[in-house]
């Protein structure tokens, strides 16, 4: 599609100056005399680039700017204007204008001006694009997950994401606490603003605090311009810090400053500048047992630990496990641009079956390989990695019997105490969800639990169970 251009000036003469040489180059181009006549020309859409003299019959070129302006077009405003009023076309500029050219001007400067211009408008509509796609990336819906744990995760995030608070998001590698994070930031006020990331475990102590607060020329060997930080970057937007355990206690120290005074300053710097960033931080340690053993502040502990967010292993979330396999089949299949790839059911109980030390990254992995690999339209058992399907982990076959026999009755006992320590433990001690997830009666369940003692003893009043849920 050619690029839309409208020309306005009351010189017919230029104008059609203007028409021959930019239809020449293959530009679509309209022309308006007055600037009435060219509020008409929107009527069937705003052009791409807008050629504008500053003085018309009935009004102002800087009154058309203004207009477009407000009307977020990302239309490219070029102004036209004599010698004598160069200073006028930079105050159009400070409105919103892209670039100025002087009357009378060189056909081979128009043509430069309008190329720079279109190219201009083409990084602004990918860039605009570009984002969409990372909002609908890590928007809130492409969260996968129908388990109760992680409903109580897609209601927590529902209720920080317009707040300011910091977040500190614990969980094991894997488990998506990068995800999580930008669907906080893409679901609040500050989505229009930058998404900055950084691991604080892949730098060393210099170079974190480099990164974090920026630097001054010449503040250390190998400085040799200023550069901002991270901090700058994300300013009105959010910085994420994966693994923040991992930071030194200098550096944390630092950072417990920028928090409390909200302003950075730069590495060999004296000037303090403000900033306003939304911390959401990530760690795969416990950092309540770091501060007790001196490995993480108390007083930046508290000052993060503002909203607490545990994610849950894969293993205890296996009910999510389909879901997640049809949203990776479906996104690996796209991504290599082939019809999506069913799953057997011999498969998904392999997957269903094993413990993911990996989680879900590990999944996603699994399923991409499967994807690539697969010659069929449906990924079978057979088809899946060997280590997925080792004997501890078949779906079929799972129970082996010990050389030396066992006791049945006090294996069933011990498996079915497990099995309902977890569903009281996924439910949050409510027992009709807990004996529906093991298809068992309430009479029942609540009797095998109180058999089983210890944890897993439900409350023994339906009010305690209402409470509990």
């Amino acid at each position: 599609m050619s690029v839309k251009i409208l020309a306005v000036d009351d010189d017919a003469d230029l104008l059609g100056l203007l028409n021959t040489v930019l239809t020449g180059v293959g530009y679509d181009v309209s022309t308006a005399d007055t600037l009435a006549a060219a509020r008409k020309q929107f009527g069937n859409g705003l052009p791409d680039i807008v050629l504008c003299d500053l003085v018309l019959p009935d009004g102002s070129g800087m009154d058309l700017l203004r207009e477009i302006r407000a009307s977020n077009s990302q239309a490219n405003v070029l102004v036209m204007t004599a010698y004598s009023s160069v200073k006028s076309a930079i105050e159009a500029m400070r409105e919103g204008a892209y670039d100025y050219i002087s009357k009378p001007f060189d056909v081979d400067e128009l043509k430069l001006v309008v190329a720079k211009a279109c190219e201009r408008g083409r990084l602004v509509e990918e860039n605009v694009y570009l984002r969409k796609e990372v909002e609908q990336r890590y928007s809130f819906s492409n969260v996968v997950g129908n388990s109760p744990a992680m409903q109580d995760i897609f209601d927590l995030v529902r209720r920080v994401a317009g707040i300011r608070s910091t977040v500190v998001i614990e969980g094991e590698s894997g488990t998506g606490k990068e995800l999580i994070a930008r669907a906080i930031h893409y679901a609040g006020p500050r989505a229009k603003k930058h998404f900055v990331s950084i691991n604080c475990g892949a730098l060393p102590e210099n170079l974190l605090e480099s990164e974090l607060f920026g630097h001054e020329r010449g503040a250390f060997t190998g400085a040799v311009r200023e550069k901002p930080g991270l901090f700058q970057e994300a300013n009105k937007g959010t910085l994420f810090l994966d693994e923040i355990g991992e930071m030194t206690l200098a550096t944390q120290v630092k950072l417990l400053r920028v928090l409390q005074e909200k302003c950075v300053r730069k590495v060999g710097g004296n000037r303090e500048e403000p900033i306003d960033v939304r911390i959401v931080a990530a760690t795969n340690r416990d950092l309540r047992e770091m501060v007790e053993s001196g490995e993480f502040r108390e007083d930046l502990y508290y000052r993060i630990n503002v909203i607490p967010m545990r994610l849950p292993p894969l293993r205890h979330r296996r009910e999510d496990i389909p879901l997640l396999v049809d949203h990776f089949l479906h996104k690996c299949s796209k991504a290599i641009g082939i019809v999506q790839k069913q799953i057997h059911r011999n498969a998904l109980r392999v997957l269903e079956a094993y413990p993911w030390p990996g989680n879900v990254r590990e999944l996603e992995n699994v399923i991409e390989r499967s994807v690539a690999l697969c010659a069929d339209e449906t990924i079978t058992a057979d088809t899946l990695p060997a280590y997925l399907v080792t004997p501890g982990h078949q779906a079929t076959d799972w129970i082996s019997l010990p050389p030396d026999g066992l006791m049945l009755e006090d294996f069933i006992d011990k498996a079915r105490a497990q099995l309902i320590a977890q569903a009281l433990e996924r439910t949050r001690g409510v027992q009709t969800k807990a004996a529906s997830l093991l298809g068992m009666s309430l009479r029942s369940f609540r009797y095998y639990a109180k058999k089983a003692g210890g944890a897993a003893s439900p409350p023994d009043s339906d009010d305690d169970e209402v409470a509990n849920g």
